[in-house]
């Protein structure tokens, strides 16, 4: 057996430092500079994406395409990055306003007042979490924002560009998820231990009892109230009109997220699995998530076909939270039984998880300019993107490095030439 991450229940699935586009810093609208970040692949290249969409998708578990990265795949991610980004950029941050909690634009004018490239997407549904935790009658009587209870989380857009529909290969749907914005999804975020899936959720499993998940993701996703559905009935009533418009031709669903959004689209994903039997292929790409459930969760996912890619900073925190991950292993030593009485505790405790999926694993430390970044900065999508848009292989982590050691291979050669 192997304990592969220590305890922690403490669970900050965003640093403090992640929802990063405040009201107090980001200029207004007009003056945010647009991601920087070049996500056009070479088009000498273009065709790889229309005539393997679905390798690019996951179909084949990534395999050979994310070490060394291939720069389609790379294109890719960075692509729904930057609909993550996005939505961070729509969220009003903003606790003196009284619009904090919800988004900041239109619905149609969402991606462009974001300031993120032209996509050819169009959103056609805005998305609400709410959290399902019962607060004392006092907590009204302080400032609004602390009881904020129902909040802006993310999106639905559709591909309609006919030019992004051919370069694609296919018409793609995209879900986003934001992470952690407000406190009572700070608190969910720390209700760390498993429980089962809802019975409306198919979740008989073949290992132990059953899928379990996070007991505060689950209760995003699938809490409402008087005013506000849940999470859960507005992606599945909008993945239904989807389906019913675009059903005909080829089609893709994509959930993207960072942090507790990563969490939320793993969630979505399964979720839209176990209740359409006719969803188009379903991949999650998620940049610093958590973990979500255990390991029936897992099967459960892989035996739908939900194809997952995690975006994991090896310097990250919040990727190896919440509980422990124990795998057995016939080669571990038990030492005086001390190892079978930590696992009774942890599986009595709800807090044996399992990570999910295919991981696209990198490093801050890496990286020249990031690699004194705090723990906070580690967590940021930015550094996400900017890992990813330099990440070369596990030989040459950085592009950076890459060209040092091309430069040092030609100086060699020069030299022993001119011996």
């Amino acid at each position: 057996m192997r304990l592969a991450a220590i305890a922690v229940t403490f669970n900050p699935f965003t640093s403090p430092a992640t929802p990063k586009l405040t009201q107090s810093s980001i200029p207004s609208t007009t003056t945010i500079n647009p991601l920087k970040i070049n996500t056009h692949e070479n088009p000498q290249f273009s065709w790889k994406l229309a005539k393997n969409w679905m390798e690019y998708q996951g179909i084949n578990n990534w395999e050979g395409l994310l070490d060394p990265l291939d720069d389609t795949l790379r294109s890719e991610i960075l692509r729904y990055g930057q609909f993550v980004e996005a939505a961070y950029r729509s969220f009003d941050f903003d606790t003196s306003s009284p619009t904090f909690g919800s988004c900041k634009f239109s619905k149609n004018s969402l991606l462009t007042r974001s300031c993120i490239r032209e996509t050819g997407y169009k959103p056609i549904k805005n998305l609400r979490a709410t959290c399902g935790i019962q607060l004392p009658g006092w907590i009204d009587r302080g400032p609004s924002w602390v009881s904020t209870q129902s909040s802006w989380i993310g999106y639905v857009a559709v591909c309609q560009d006919k030019e992004e529909i051919t370069r694609l290969g296919r018409r793609d749907v995209v879900v986003v998820f934001r992470g952690t914005a407000t406190c009572l999804e700070w608190l969910e975020n720390l209700r760390a231990t498993l429980t089962s899936l809802p019975d409306d959720v198919p979740n008989v499993g073949s290992h132990g009892g059953g899928a379990m998940v996070e007991s505060g993701f689950l209760s995003l996703y699938t809490s409402g109230n008087a005013t506000c559905p849940s999470l859960q009935s507005m992606v599945r009533e909008e993945i239904g009109r989807v389906l019913e418009a675009y059903g005909d031709e080829p089609l893709s669903l994509t959930i993207t997220g960072h942090s507790l959004g990563a969490a939320l689209a793993t969630l979505a994903a399964y979720d839209i699995n176990s209740n359409f039997g006719n969803a188009p292929p379903v991949t999650v790409i998620s940049f610093g998530g958590p973990r979500v459930g255990n390991q029936s969760f897992r099967c459960q996912l892989e035996k739908r076909g939900t194809k997952i890619l995690r975006i994991v900073n090896s310097d990250d925190l919040i990727t190896k939270v919440p509980g422990f991950v124990i795998e057995n292993n016939d080669m571990a030593v038990n030492v005086a039984g001390l190892t079978s009485w930590v696992q009774k505790r942890v599986e009595e405790a709800q807090l044996v998880y399992a990570d999910v999926g295919q991981e696209l694993r990198l490093s801050s430390k890496e990286c020249p300019h990031l690699s004194k970044g705090s723990v906070a900065s580690c967590h940021e999508l930015s550094t996400y993107l900017e890992l990813v848009n330099g990440f070369v292989g596990s030989n040459c982590p950085v592009r950076a490095t890459a060209k040092r050691v091309l430069g040092e291979h030609h100086r060699k050669n020069w030299h022993l030439c001119s011996l």
